[in-house]
Order: structure tokens, then sequence, then C-alpha cells
């Protein structure tokens, strides 16, 4: 097997005791040094606060590893070329000995082949402004529509297309509920202006989904949760507006496009907010990382 498990998550799902499944990529690029290995350490305590194990997700010298110890962390952290994979570059980086952070979709597909059914993120990908334009859409939702995961997270990037993307999600045939909520949060905003059609308000209720998922038989599509930022701790809906609106003339100024512009704009975002949407989006990711802990304990039976 090239996969790679951690004892202790092999010993957890042996035992149907809770998993969660998280990703690199926050680690290795969205956070600067020091703080990117103290936020990890942070948000694998939170799966262990509430019973679960905590299944960190990269490669390693072209091993793909599901769980990951402390060293191992370290080295997402603090090692320089350190690569951000896709599912579609595990391939390479195995063949070519390649240590990288795994994105949602990567995350999403290493986690399903070890067996892990609930993944905490910050924000998906989607489907990018100006689409009719340049074609930009995440893997994310293509991958998501044909692997069973349920995935715990606060929306969208706000950075992109927010209707399109609930739109290709439909499609796709990918289910969307809000936690708590009717609105679709939007990353660092509780809300981003549109609805959803589902509701589920307890851990209960998404386990309850995921067993209909699996009682049913129908396609391998993922279970979004999507869980919005606490309004006391999202960014200014009025600065973000303003931010975002700059962000994206700068971007089309400076000619990025493809890959360049989520970070280009994400780190405008950090620079032109003081900060803010970096706290917004922390505080986000640790609350999803909460909730899917429950799920993953409702699940087991916790």
């Amino acid at each position: 097997m090239v996969l790679r498990v951690s004892e202790e998550v092999r010993e957890a799902l042996a035992a149907d005791r809770p998993v969660v499944a998280l990703e690199s990529t926050i680690i290795a690029h969205g956070l600067p040094r020091p703080r990117n290995l103290r936020v990890a350490l942070e948000l694998e305590a939170v799966v262990r606060e509430e019973g679960a194990v905590p299944a960190t997700i990269a490669v390693l010298d072209g091993v793909p590893r599901v769980g990951l110890d402390e060293e191992q962390l370290e080295r997402v952290a603090n090692e320089d070329g350190i690569r951000k994979l896709g599912h579609r570059d595990l391939p390479l980086a195995v063949a070519t000995g390649t240590s990288g952070a795994t994105t949602v979709s990567a995350t999403a597909l290493l986690a399903e082949r070890a067996g892990v059914r609930v993944f905490a993120t910050g924000g998906l990908g989607g489907v990018h402004r100006e689409w009719t334009v340049t074609q930009d859409e995440s893997a994310d939702l293509g991958l998501l529509a044909r692997t069973r995961i349920t995935v715990v997270c606060a929306g969208v990037k706000s950075i992109l297309d927010v209707p399109a993307t609930l739109q290709r999600l439909e499609t796709l045939g990918v289910a969307v509920a809000g936690y708590g909520t009717d609105r679709f949060p939007g990353f660092y905003l509780s809300d981003s202006g549109h609805p959803v059609d589902w509701r589920l308000d307890s851990p209960g209720q998404v386990a309850d989904v995921m067993r209909a998922q699996d009682a049913l038989g129908g396609p391998p599509s993922a279970l979004i949760v999507a869980n919005p930022v606490p309004e006391d701790q999202q960014l200014d809906p009025a600065v973000h507006a303003r931010v975002l609106d700059e962000a994206l003339r700068a971007c089309a100024e400076a000619g990025v496009s493809g890959q360049g512009v989520t970070p280009f704009l994400l780190d405008h975002l950090v620079r032109h907010t003081d900060g803010a949407s970096l706290a917004a989006n922390l505080a986000a990711v640790r609350g999803n990382v909460r909730l899917a802990a429950r799920v993953a304990a409702a699940r087991a039976g916790a």
C-alpha cells in the first residue's frame, strides 16, 4: 500500500472510534511561522478534547500519510519546499518522492481511502468570479462529487462566485446543509447572502444523514456541512466588501491568473484588514474542527 496510516488512527478505525481528518495546507501555506505549528497542534488538541482522534494528512518523501506525529507536523510547518498538493498531484508526488501539504481535494481523497469519514477544513474552493471568461473552477468540487466523506466547513471562500458554486454543487449531486442556519455561510462571514435548502441542528442529525447515505447506496458523493463562523468573530461585512473589491481590482491590474488568484486575494485581505480576516478564518476553522469531532463521535455512537 502506498498510503501510510498512523498506528493511532489505524487502531481507532479498527475499533470504530471517532477520527477526524485535517488538511495540512493551512499549516504549510496558510499561516506564518511559528504560528502555523501552534495552530496545527491546537487543532489536533481540539479534536482530542471531543473524544476523537486527529488525522492530519500530508505527503512526506513521496509517502501519503494519514495521521502525523509531532515531528512530522514540524516538518510540514517548517521545512522549505513543501509543495501544495491537490488530488491530481498525488501520483506525481508519490513517484518523485516529493513532500507536500494536502489541499481539500487531496485530503478528502486520502481520508476516504483510509476509511476516515469526517473531515474538517476552513472554506472550500469553488467557481471563480469571471468563470465565463477564465473557466476557473476548483478541483474540490469534482472530487467531492465522487468521494463519500462528510466535510465540515465554513462554506466556500468568499472571494469566489458563491451562487455559481452552489449551483455547481447541485449539478454535481453534492448534498449541502447549513448547520444551525438556513443561510449558506461565507467563510469570513456568517452569511454569504444565499440560502441553503437543508438545515441540520445537531451532530446526531449529521450522523443520521451519513448513515442514510450508506443505506441508500447512491453515488459516492460528499455531504457538506456548512458551519458559520460566530457573528461576533466574523470579519466586519462592510470591511470585507470594501477590501475584497480593492483586492479584485489589484489582482486584475497585476495580471494574476489561474492558481495564483486565490493566494493573491487572501493575502491582500489579511494585509488590508490588519489581520482581521485571518482571525475570522481561524475562528471558523476551530469551530469546524470541534463540530467535526462531535459528528464523528455521534456516528461512532460515542
